[in-house]
């Protein structure tokens, strides 16, 4: 059984391979919180192994702007995770990304087969539709359109010839990731994406 990878570990490894990620650090106070977000929206969630599911739990906070809210919020999340023994536990702090529409590209380690990668509708769509593709790593750019034009919901994840090269080139780089990197599991979900742009907002990485 592999670790859980640090967030912020996690997150420097998907810069290194040029996958947007949306920009995080870890904070210590409340007043850190608001010198990041300096006015714009942000998200706050505690990062803890006995919370993977963070909104099941309660220990994320949206669309934070003023400086009260955000000290409220990062009040809040330490008295939750305190309640909820979630020890050991850290605040996160992220920008909020623009509405769009949220895939999944998740990856895994199949004793028979090796290294596979997934991509499908992400958010609470994953277990709803269950409309996903499937393909061995080390991926080709044929291989990564043909997982895109899998997709029942192509039309909404890749509604022109742009939006499916930028994807095709987050999966090329997430299978270059996972091929060269020690993981034995990844699940970006949900990964925002809009009609010139994409950023994932949460990640979960297991090192094998």
């Amino acid at each position: 059984m592999g670790e859980l990878l640090d967030y912020m570990r996690a997150y420097n490894l998907m810069r290194k391979y040029g996958i947007n990620a949306a920009q995080a650090k870890y904070v210590s106070s409340a007043q850190d919180a608001v010198k990041f977000a300096g006015g714009k929206p942000v998200v706050l969630k505690v990062i803890s192994s006995k919370a993977i599911h963070k909104s099941k739990n309660g220990v994320v906070k949206l669309g934070l702007s003023r400086s009260d809210e955000i000290k409220a919020a990062y009040s809040y999340l330490k008295s939750k995770a305190e309640r909820l023994g979630l020890r050991p536990y850290k605040i996160l702090i992220q920008h909020m990304a623009k509405n769009g529409v949220e895939i999944i590209v998740g990856g895994k380690t199949d004793q028979q087969f090796g290294k596979l990668v997934l991509i499908g509708l992400g958010g609470i769509y994953v277990e709803v539709f269950k409309d996903v593709a499937i393909r061995l790593c080390p991926l080709r750019r044929y291989d990564a359109e043909a997982m895109i034009g899998q997709l029942r919901s192509k039309s909404v994840v890749a509604p022109n010839r742009r939006a499916e090269k930028m994807l095709s080139n987050v999966l090329l780089k997430v299978s270059k990731m996972i091929y060269n990197e020690k993981i034995s599991e990844l699940d970006l979900n949900p990964i925002i994406v809009t009609d010139t742009n994409y950023v994932a907002v949460d990640l979960r990485f297991i090192t094998s």
